[in-house]
């Protein structure tokens, strides 16, 4: 058969071999913001799965911006070298490496979640040699009970991180990544900004959702700025918050279209984690549940979209691709289990019936496998 899920797929000047995209998964294993053998096995293993797209993790703008002491960063130009050697693997294995920058706002300074997901504070000096440190955030309110009140940013304040933003797109394109998404979801800071959940600001970033809004635009256009023409642009958006009077779909569609007028290619689109920690009650799991945000996104905003979300079964997400509510699917704890996904989806989906698109190392291993097996009566 023909699929629509594992169909080339062009964005700007970048050509991916698929649909399927490795969704960024913070790893918490990095040491004052710098990539090691980890992520390069970590990351690495999706590219020889076979996926498309491989995003590296949620990776900090600045020190303050990290969610937790383990998280990427990418604010200083020494720690372009290590994910420069991991994006070379990726890129000769076929995959396109992608990078998602991030700042954690209010949700900053917190602990690795198999330590509580908790502010980190100084007992953590003794345990872990990982001290606290302040949070920002567009007005001083607390992300959950228990957590300490962020410090509210001033002009000149979002000024310096809409720079921040721009300056590790430029160190990402010397890393070599050829697609930069902005992690503006899940309650991460430019997601404070937008959500009136958020933001209680009276300012030029506060009061109407086009002044919620501004701060994400000029993030766009910071890292637009940094980035060659060639290389696409994308942002992760909480499409609702699922909390009354939060930010909704619509409001989605218009913060899209504004996006799309400051240089962004793409919406993967995610929903809440703004109102702390428990799961509002509006949000139903389900599978694919969020993919019918990607297909308004696409239908009402004209851009590209990306759905997210409890996609696993590969006939889900080849028919989330063929009927046009997404262009591109992004998986995370699947993969996990199995990083051939993409491989193996293709057997599932009837498309290949042998090792074709394996890396020849492996298919020729695999192949003789299923030849021995054969011969001895064993499948």
């Amino acid at each position: 058969m023909t699929s629509h899920l594992f169909s080339p797929f062009t964005m700007r000047g970048q050509s991916f071999r698929n649909r399927v995209v490795i969704s960024p998964m913070s790893q918490y294993r990095s040491k004052d913001g710098f990539a090691n053998d980890w992520h390069m096995v970590h990351l690495g293993r999706f590219a020889l799965g076979g996926a498309g797209l491989v995003f590296c993790e949620a990776t900090a703008v600045e020190a303050r911006g990290r969610r937790t002491p383990g998280d990427l960063g990418l604010w200083d130009d020494a720690q372009i070298a290590e994910l420069s050697r991991i994006n070379r693997f990726l890129e000769a294995e076929g995959a396109v490496p992608g990078i998602q920058l991030a700042h954690a706002g209010r949700k900053a300074s917190e602990r690795r979640p198999w330590h509580g997901e908790t502010p980190v504070v100084e007992e953590d000096i003794s345990l872990r040699n990982e001290a606290p440190w302040s949070a920002i955030a567009p007005s001083p309110l607390v992300y959950a009970d228990g957590w300490p009140v962020p410090e509210e940013m001033s002009v000149a304040g979002i000024a310096d991180v809409v720079e921040a933003f721009g300056s590790a797109a430029k160190r990402s394109v010397a890393a070599g990544f050829k697609v930069v998404e902005v992690y503006a979801a899940h309650g991460f800071l430019v997601h404070q900004f937008y959500s009136p959940i958020a933001n209680q600001r009276s300012d030029a970033y506060g009061g109407s959702r086009d002044n919620r809004m501004r701060f994400a635009c000029e993030v766009a256009q910071s890292i637009r700025v940094n980035l060659p023409e060639d290389l696409p642009l994308v942002f992760r958006l909480s499409c609702t918050d699922w909390v009354d009077g939060g930010w909704e779909a619509e409001d989605t569609v218009e913060l899209a279209k504004a996006l799309k007028s400051c240089g962004v290619d793409m919406v993967d689109c995610s929903s809440g984690g703004i109102g702390g920690r428990e799961r509002p009650r509006r949000m139903q799991l389900g599978e694919a549940f969020q993919a019918p945000f990607a297909a308004q996104v696409k239908a009402e905003a004209d851009m590209a979209a990306m759905a997210v979300g409890f996609i696993w079964n590969p006939e889900t997400a080849e028919r989330i691709i063929a009927d046009g509510s997404a262009d591109m699917i992004a998986l995370a704890r699947e993969v996990l289990a199995d990083p051939n996904w993409p491989q193996t989806a293709r057997a599932k989906l009837e498309i290949d019936a042998g090792y074709g698109h394996w890396p020849i190392e492996a298919g020729w291993w695999l192949e003789r496998r299923d030849r021995l097996l054969d011969k001895l009566g064993l499948r």
